[in-house]
């Protein structure tokens, strides 16, 4: 394509294509001097290389940013620049800062990605309209610093807490095949959530009670009384307002959570692959495509963006039905979202300072990336080991991760809040009024419509802490007389208790004291 293009007259040069034509020295310096408001890079490259004019042309589509080439003629003048090998690629910034760009392999692909990353450059198409109100555009973000390395559980946390509180909220019941797909997911969730001790534990909780329940129509407030922790069982906690990290945007309204529901769908599919025990005695365990149609059953039921869950769906009955094994359902995945990546790329769900590019990026995962025949092509094998690491639970990073204190008692806050900004929980409008509460068995007694033993199992797991604060929790409660009774419950059952006794044995001595006198009184008759 380059080679036809180079073989246009002047008079006949596509207006919307940059000059593929190497610069001279001077040109190059006069560069330096220009303040032009955006960033300019130069790819000092051979007279055969076409790495700098693919370079140009991909970089085409985004403004804030001018690609140019050079050759490696005048070997002086490159050393003053620091030029040591070619390809290179010089960068000189908007504020007339400039120098060597750092990438781990000289191909056109690294070159590209690092282009495409820098601050303020978007795609042209991208056009985000502003707030009418000015009142809302003074909305302040709080940003928080992360590492695109890591992967953060305030993330993981905070999509359980949108997922579980807002979005399923939306519907008032459910029954039959929605019952199933959510039960499914809250198994799958329950067995593969690398989160907290008692955030596994709500997630267990809820498992076990759903999968005790007939497929018969529930309110879904019945859920919320278990995700909110009604009753105030110890050892169990969700956060209850979402806190983005890794998945945080430029605006309030960008990434969010579907990007967290990406990365708790990865997490899901990554830990099926390196812990298929996990799932042993779930029904899921012999089917390496098991996680991926629980999860393309929920996008089909449940995701709130009809339209996305459409596109997954015609992913998934193209070819997920060539997954054979675990390894290849984590591949299916990500391929899948970089295709999604690729569809949405300047559409207006795109957030400026994070393009959507194909991931992992170069700078990430330099031995996932190969050029062959000057093509970018993807290492599976590396890939697969990359998204094993970084989905892993030694990657995950607890920072910012909400603690129990800040759960205002255990209530759900509503939609997208945001540290210190409450809505209206959803349940608060989606109470079936006529509906009888459904709660956790264990919480109100007996129940006449569940197996004696399925609640003994589920009070027996309300008792039983787990995880590292086991010690914590069996301080805090007294699961032998009852389910989550603190200390101070504790302690005052027991002032009743000693009080109760002191004052029968009270009353005792006082009636066998009058028995007495009235047995004197009739033996000694008064004369």
């Amino acid at each position: 394509m380059i080679d036809f293009l180079q073989n246009h007259t002047e008079g006949t040069w596509p207006p919307a294509c940059p000059p593929l034509d190497p610069l001279q020295p001077s040109d190059v310096l006069s560069l330096f001097d220009s303040r032009g408001g955006h960033y300019v890079a130069v790819v000092f490259e051979s007279s055969g290389s076409y790495v700098g004019r693919e370079v140009i042309l991909d970089l085409i589509p985004y403004e804030n940013v001018v690609v140019s080439r050079a050759l490696d003629g005048d070997t002086a003048f490159l050393e003053t620049l620091g030029i040591s090998s070619v390809p290179s690629c010089y960068l000189i910034y908007p504020n007339g800062s400039r120098g060597l760009v750092n990438v781990a392999k000289p191909l056109r692909s690294f070159f590209s990605s690092y282009l495409k990353s820098l601050p303020d450059v978007r795609k042209k198409s991208l056009f985000l309209p502003e707030k009418p109100n000015k009142a809302e555009n003074s909305e302040v973000v709080v940003w928080r610093e992360f590492d695109r390395a890591k992967l953060y559980m305030a993330d993981l946390e905070s999509c359980l807490h949108y997922l579980l509180r807002v979005e399923l909220a939306a519907h008032r019941s459910l029954a039959g095949a929605q019952l199933k797909t959510l039960r499914d997911f809250v198994t799958v969730v329950s067995k593969l959530f690398p989160g907290r001790p008692p955030v596994r534990k709500l997630l267990e909780m809820l498992q076990e009670w759903l999968a005790s329940l007939p497929l018969d129509r529930i309110p879904y407030s019945a859920v919320l009384d278990l995700v909110n922790n009604e009753m105030r069982i110890s050892g169990i906690f969700l956060t209850n307002h979402v806190k983005w990290v890794g998945c945080q945007g430029s605006r309030p309204e960008l990434r969010g959570y579907p990007c967290s529901l990406w990365k708790l769908f990865h997490t899901l599919t990554v830990r099926a692959s390196t812990h298929p025990e996990a799932l042993v005695g779930t029904g899921f365990e012999d089917d390496p495509q098991a996680v991926l149609q629980t999860l393309r059953r929920y996008i089909q039921t449940f995701f709130g963006c009809k339209e996305c869950g459409e596109h997954f769906e015609a992913m998934a009955k193209e070819s997920m039905d060539s997954v054979k094994t675990l390894d290849q359902a984590v591949l299916w995945l990500w391929s899948r979202h970089n295709a999604v990546n690729s569809r949405l790329a300047g559409h207006l769900s795109e957030d400026p300072k994070f393009p959507k590019v194909p991931w992992p990026t170069p700078d990430l995962c330099p031995a996932c990336h190969e050029e062959i025949k000057g093509l970018d092509s993807w290492n599976e094998g590396q890939v697969l080991v990359f998204l094993k690491q970084y989905y892993s639970s030694s990657n995950l990073v607890d920072t910012y991760s909400a603690d129990q204190g800040e759960s205002s008692e255990g209530r759900a806050l509503g939609r997208g809040e945001v540290e210190g900004q409450a809505l209206t929980p959803p349940e608060k409008f989606r109470r079936d009024q006529d509906a009888e509460s459904l709660r956790p068995p264990g919480m109100l007694g007996p129940r006449a419509d569940l197996p004696q033993d399925v609640q003994h199992r589920l009070d027996l797991r309300l008792q039983s802490p787990r995880g590292p604060g086991a010690l914590q929790e069996a301080e805090a409660a007294a699961p032998f007389l009852g389910v989550g009774f603190s200390s101070l419950d504790m302690s005052l059952c027991v002032l009743l208790y000693v009080a109760s006794s002191l004052f029968l044995m009270v009353m005792y001595f006082f009636f066998r004291v009058r028995s007495k006198r009235w047995k004197v009184r009739l033996h000694h008759p008064a004369v």
